[in-house]
């Protein structure tokens, strides 16, 4: 039986290799990493599952800026192959937004699959630009406050720390 916990120092190794594994050769090229270089993640959603303290899935999350305007990033989020279709991915995904709205963020994006993360209520973002090569289809929003990405346009920057 997985436990849901929330991603500590020591898991941060484990977490890496998870992630090494999950994507493919050169996954920190992508342009979003480069919003996450020496900006710390947002402790408090960033959830592993962990069965018999073997880590099965992690999701991580990083505060950035649409313009002027702070958003959460989520991104990387993985299980492991040998659990693909067990429902972590998306127990980790719910989870960690009911963790965001509760703590008070109004909304998130996330570079990634529309079919995926639609049944979560993320949909395409028009006039949010990531850092190129981005694939402008591939950016997508929620809103964790109704009404919270209206009228949000403009390039993605680093935030300096995770309380923006």
């Amino acid at each position: 039986m997985f436990q849901l916990t929330e991603e500590t120092a020591a898991d941060w190794w484990d977490v890496e290799a998870l992630y090494d594994l999950c994507f493919a050769p050169g996954r920190t090229a992508l342009s979003s990493y480069r919003l996450r270089d020496d900006v710390p993640m947002v402790g408090p959603l960033c959830l592993v599952t962990k069965e018999d303290g073997v880590i099965g899935g992690a999701i991580r999350y990083w505060p950035i800026l649409v313009g002027d305007l702070p958003a959460l990033l989520l991104g990387p989020v993985a299980v492991h192959p040998t659990h693909q279709g067990e429902g972590l991915g998306g127990l980790l995904i719910a989870e960690s937004l009911n963790r965001a709205r509760a703590a008070g963020w109004d909304r998130v994006m996330l570079v990634g699959d529309a079919p995926y993360y639609s049944r979560f209520g993320f949909t395409k973002l028009e006039g949010v630009e990531m850092p190129p090569p981005t694939n402008p289809d591939r950016i997508l929003g929620l809103e964790l406050r109704a009404g919270a990405w209206e009228g949000v346009t403009g390039m993605v920057h680093k935030a300096s720390d995770g309380t923006s």
